[in-house]
């Protein structure tokens, strides 16, 4: 029994000895992932307080970044709003070349009765608006659409033309005969038969001499009347003062006195110069056709179309603000 005792108290004592190293083996393990696990901790937390640290660097830079941008935003709605307010809107510039396309139309048509300038600029001024597109334009497109139409019906005058008909007629002045240095055509000479005897040739000769010192005109037309040399230049310088008249009257559009000045012309060209000379029968011609030439005796009047495009222009300007009156005690 001791002996049994002995052996069970060795084996127990062996047992513990074994527990023991095997505890002490697992707290060194232990202690070993502990002091692991600490410096892992450690760091961890080092990058986690690095990190704290550059995410708070990018919510101060995020932060400053908005900041800017709330700046830049605002900054952008006040420069938006003041070129609101400075710059015309589209539809304020059409009716401001509007505008002024039917003044210049205006002035083309009471100074120079200009029809066909003034009806290519009411057509540009249609086009501009035909752009724009606005209901509120619509009456003034309508007004132009009526004086386009008026200025189309207006009888179309080549004031071009009939300027240069009238230049050549002013230079071709000094060069016209007058009527009392008509001459009239030389005669045929009389055809003498070769075989004539020298007697009869004579009396043949001296009969020619003896006709050409009588000289018998039957004429329809009365005489000519006399004109003396300074009597000569003042006629030719009236008749072209009459025929700058007549320029001056084609450029106002007055078809009478436009007509009176050609017909005094005419009527001076067929008394003084020699109507059988080609150059004065064609200026007779030129001013009898000129002078039948249609005029408009009135052309059609564009106030009502540059008052209404005036009058949407002011409109559509800002009213500007009012000073504030003092306030009273």
């Amino acid at each position: 029994m001791a002996a049994v005792a002995l052996v069970l108290a060795v084996a127990g004592v062996i047992g513990w000895l074994d527990a023991r190293r095997e505890i002490n083996a697992l707290r060194s393990e232990v202690a070993r992932r502990l002091g692991v696990a600490d410096a892992a901790i450690a760091s961890a937390t080092s990058k986690q307080a690095d990190f704290d640290k550059t995410l708070r660097d990018v919510e101060a830079k995020l932060t400053l970044v908005e900041t800017r941008v709330g700046e830049s935003q605002s900054q952008q709605a006040a420069l938006e709003t003041l070129y609101r307010d400075l710059a015309p809107s589209r539809d304020e510039l059409a009716l401001t070349d509007v505008e002024q396309v039917l003044a210049l139309a205006s002035q083309q048509l009471a100074l120079g009765g200009n029809v066909q300038a003034a009806l290519a600029a009411l057509q540009l001024a249609d086009a501009k608006l035909s752009r724009v597109d606005r209901p509120q334009l619509v009456p003034l497109r309508r007004s132009l659409a009526r004086d386009i139409d008026e200025l189309k019906s207006v009888p179309y005058v080549d004031v071009a033309g009939i300027s240069a008909k009238l230049d050549q007629a002013l230079s071709a002045i000094d060069g016209l005969p007058l009527a009392k240095d008509e001459r009239l055509p030389p005669a045929a000479p009389e055809v003498t038969p070769s075989n004539e005897a020298a007697w009869l040739r004579l009396i043949r000769e001296v009969w020619a001499d003896l006709k050409s010192l009588v000289r018998i005109e039957v004429s329809d037309r009365p005489a000519a009347p006399l004109v003396t040399p300074a009597q000569t230049y003042f006629l030719r310088e009236n008749l072209r003062l009459r025929l700058l008249a007549a320029r001056l009257a084609l450029l106002a559009r007055d078809q009478k006195s436009f007509r009176t000045d050609l017909t005094a012309a005419n009527e001076w060209v067929k008394r003084y110069f020699d109507v059988r000379a080609q150059p004065v029968q064609a200026l007779s011609a030129t001013f009898t056709q000129l002078a039948a030439t249609p005029m408009p005796a009135t052309t059609p009047d564009l106030s009502r179309s540059l008052e209404l495009a005036r009058s949407l222009r002011i409109a559509r300007e800002p009213v500007p603000e009012r000073a504030a009156s003092p306030r009273t005690k």
